[in-house]
Formats: C-alpha cells, structure tokens, sequence
C-alpha cells in the first residue's frame, strides 16, 4: 500500500519551483500577474491570521489537537461515505423572488433560496459549538431559471470571502453562460454573507477564528449543503448538474467531485487542493507557522494530516476523467501552479487548461470561458 499523499509530497513543496506552458508563451504576462498576486495575498493573509491568532496560543492549540485525532483517522481510511453524510430528501426549502434588473434583462426568474441546514458537525467534541453560531445554521443561495425551465444547472460556489452574487456574476460571465442555456445556481458558503455573525469584522473570518476543527467542519457543511441543493433540483426536474468554482469554491467542487456521482462534470478554477501548504507561502502566515509548528511538536506532513478529511487528495474522483476538467492561472500566488498540477495528476487523464493570468485577474479568460461552455456541453448535452 502507497504512503498517503500528505507523508508523500516533500515538506519544502511550497518552495519547490514551478512552470508551465505559459511561462514560455507570455512570460511578461505571467510575471506581471504574479507579481501583482503577491501584494495582494499579503492582505489577505493577514485578515485570515487575524482571525486564526487566538487559536494560534500554545494552550487553545494544544486542547484543539485532541479534537483532531477523529479528523486524523477518517483522512487514513479514506473512505468519502464515512466522512459525508448523506443530506436528507425533501427538506423545505423556501424560494423568494428577487428583482435584479441586470438578470431580469436577459430573462432570468429570480429566487433566492433559503432553508434550515440540518447539518451537525461530525465531531461530537466540536458538535454544540459549532451549532451555536446560531446565523451560520440558516443556508442561502440565488437560483436563476429560464421561463421554460427547469433546465440544465450550473452551480457556482465562490471563493473564500467574495461571496456577493453580482460579483461572481460579473467575473465568471455568468449571464452569458445563462443565455447560451443553462440555469445558474450561486451557493453562500458557510459563515458568509447573510450567515456571518453580527459583529465579525468581514465576510469568511468565521471559517478560522474558531479553530482548525470548526474549518474541518465548514468544509464539511459546504458539501452536505451542496448535495442537499442537488436534491432540490433533482425534486424540481433538473435535466442535470455541474458544478464549478473559483479558489475555495474550487477546492470545494473539486471534493464534491469525489463525493456524489450526480454532477455530469466539474471545473475547479484556481483551487486551494492542499491549504497547509499554501498557507506556508503567505507572509506573515509562514513566519507564524514556522515559528509555532516546531515548538507544538509537529511537521508539515502531521498538519495536512489534520486537514486532509477534506482534500480531493484523499479520495478517488467519482467522476471519469473526461469529466473533469481544471482551470489554472500560470501567474497564480494565491493558489499556485504546483497545486494545479498536483490536482491533474490525482484525477489521471483529466484535463487542464491554463491562461496567463492570477489570481484575480484571468487574462485570456475568453478562451476559457468558450472551452468551459463546450466541456459543459459535451458532458450534459441539450
């Protein structure tokens, strides 16, 4: 049996040097974005250590990893049934209509979508906590139909504190994506927009501010709720459901892909794929890190042991290669090439496509776009 991918990749892969095809065709263009990547993940970086710092004291974090050892276990067996839980059918779930002029131009009914989450953390040591951010326990989403639908979906799930609607709309030519005929659905992630707790400083610092455990847990959330939503479209008639996202939201789609066998394809876009190593290229993150891990007794192998109960890594794609397909920016130093590659070469024979561009600003994003539309329509015909 093959050591785990966690003990498997080098624990300087964070360091290790990176390439591809586009640093060869647009080198300035590659560089430019990556250069700006790196001003703008150190702002990042800090907001999310701010909110990790009090979980970060020798004491808290020595009580948390005993809470691990569960998350530990579930990783080394590496069993997706064990880990998520099935979400129950015929849950009630209200659907409101909303006036957006921008969609209502091209067609588009509107319902925001709402409902009580039935879902309880997996932990039982985190369990009554984790329920009690009492605004995190109701679930949202913006469903768009065509007048004759239900049709074809696409569910959007967005990156890690960008959750606004237009915003993902506007970024990803989701109208456009509409008008070439698919139903479009956008999900909140847990602890943002509408779930935030009153007095959080900004959208997604519930993710980390109460400790490694309760992230374990949201990622988990994400996927029962996810799976619930493709109940309700099942309930409604939908033809079929795909799924895509961008940074979080990708690592997200990537791990639903090895979960449900329901989605006709997923695109992960710029996915995180193995956070702990990530988080190791952003100062001031790596500088705590480096700092703390040594003196709690613990490697980079043991901390993505912790985090791997929901990496796509653990488990095998429930989807055939041909229906996967990974959108990466070759300037990208939020989630980097490396991590891009390491997703490809896990799900054997998918495909990858790369643009130029970071982050943040896809350059080229036209061609993606176009072979995103094609995918989707070779994998969930008319």
């Amino acid at each position: 049996m093959s050591a785990p991918w966690w003990d498997v990749l080098p624990a300087d892969y964070h360091r290790q040097p990176q390439s591809t095809p586009m640093h060869l065709q647009h080198p300035l263009k590659v560089a430019g974005s990556a250069a700006l990547d790196h001003v703008l993940k150190t702002g990042l970086a800090t907001a999310v250590l701010a909110a990790m710092a009090p979980n970060l004291l020798p004491s808290r974090f020595r009580a948390e990893l005993e809470q691990m050892e569960l998350y530990r276990e579930l990783a080394s067996r590496g069993d997706a049934a064990q880990v998520f839980a099935e979400p129950p059918r015929g849950l009630p779930i209200l659907a409101e209509p909303e006036h957006v002029p921008a969609l209502a131009a091209i067609g588009a009914r509107v319902h925001r979508l709402s409902f009580d989450s039935p879902f309880q953390a997996l932990n039982p040591a985190v369990r009554e906590a984790y329920a009690a951010r009492r605004a995190n326990r109701r679930a949202t989403a913006q469903h768009w139909t065509h007048a004759d639908g239900p049709r074809r979906t696409l569910i959007f799930v967005h990156g890690y504190s960008l959750d606004a609607y237009w915003i993902n709309s506007q970024m990803f030519s989701l109208r456009w994506l509409f008008r070439q005929g698919w139903d479009i659905l956008l999900y909140t992630q847990p602890f943002h927009g509408s779930r935030r707790e009153r007095l959080e400083p900004f959208s997604g610092f519930g993710y980390f501010s109460r400790g490694l455990s309760q992230t374990n847990e949201a990622m988990l959330q994400s996927i029962f709720e996810l799976r619930l939503l493709m109940n309700h479209l099942d309930d409604l008639g939908t033809p079929g459901v795909g799924v895509s996202g961008l940074s979080l939201g990708g690592y997200l789609s990537a791990l639903l892909a090895a979960v449900d066998d329901r989605l006709a394809f997923a695109i992960p876009n710029a996915a995180v794929v193995s956070p702990i190593d990530m988080l190791m290229e952003w100062s001031p993150m790596r500088e705590v890190f480096s700092l703390a891990l040594p003196r709690m007794g613990l490697d980079m192998p043991a901390m993505r042991h912790i985090a791997a109960v929901h990496s796509p890594l653990t488990y095998a794609p429930k989807l055939p290669p041909e229906r996967l397909l990974i959108i990466a920016g070759a300037g990208d130093r939020f989630t980097a090439p490396r991590y891009q590659s390491l997703l490809h070469r896990h799900w054997l024979g998918s495909t990858i496509h790369w643009f130029p561009g970071n982050h943040v600003v896809h350059l080229h994003q036209r061609e993606y776009l176009r072979l995103m539309r094609d995918f989707m329509e070779k994998c969930l015909p008319a």
